[in-house]
């Protein structure tokens, strides 16, 4: 059973419902005001746009300049290896011996060594160590009794971390039993 009147049609309302629907009153309201707030939608969205872009604009920004700075410390941090490279060619020039030689380029290796400890730069570990494809590229294999199934048994290139970030994976020699 429903609850309208045998005679009413539920689609149509009847004289005592409210008639006014949003259409009906947008037709009511006054056409300025619909100009007045089509205009005030309009301004918000341009501004919306625009402070958008500007947003979009200072992060650009921002990341540029922190780009810059980062590579202003690691130049600035390189220059002094430069310098002590620059002193070691010049002396190479005169009379050193090959140990003299040796040990300038020893104390500029660690120059370098210390600078990327600074920055958490560490070297990952190769000799001995299973084969892991996530840190390591294996370029080559050598059979071997001695050594363990993938077992890294050569670095060929240093690899290393920033944090816990990969910079390089190790270039490595890898055992095969076979």
């Amino acid at each position: 059973m429903t609850d309208f009147p045998h005679d009413a049609d539920p689609q149509t309302p009847s004289d005592d419902q409210d008639t006014a629907t949003p259409k009906n009153m947008a037709l009511q309201e006054d056409p300025d005001q619909i100009l007045k707030e089509r205009d005030d939608y309009r301004d918000r969205l341009l501004r919306s746009i625009a402070e958008f872009d500007n947003y979009r604009k200072r992060i650009e920004r921002e990341r540029r300049e922190l780009s810059e700075f980062v590579s202003f410390e690691i130049l600035h941090d390189l220059l002094p290896v430069v310098d002590d490279l620059e002193r070691a060619l010049a002396a190479a020039e005169g009379p050193q011996t090959v140990a003299s030689y040796r040990s300038g380029v020893e104390l500029i290796l660690k120059q370098l060594a210390e600078m990327l400890r600074k920055r958490n730069v560490t070297a990952i570990e190769t000799k001995g160590v299973d084969f892991d494809p996530h840190v390591h590229q294996a370029v080559a294999t050598e059979p071997s009794t001695t050594h363990r199934d993938n077992e890294v048994v050569e670095e060929l290139r240093r690899g290393y971390r920033l944090g816990e970030r990969l910079l390089r994976p190790a270039m490595v020699k890898v055992a095969s039993r076979g």
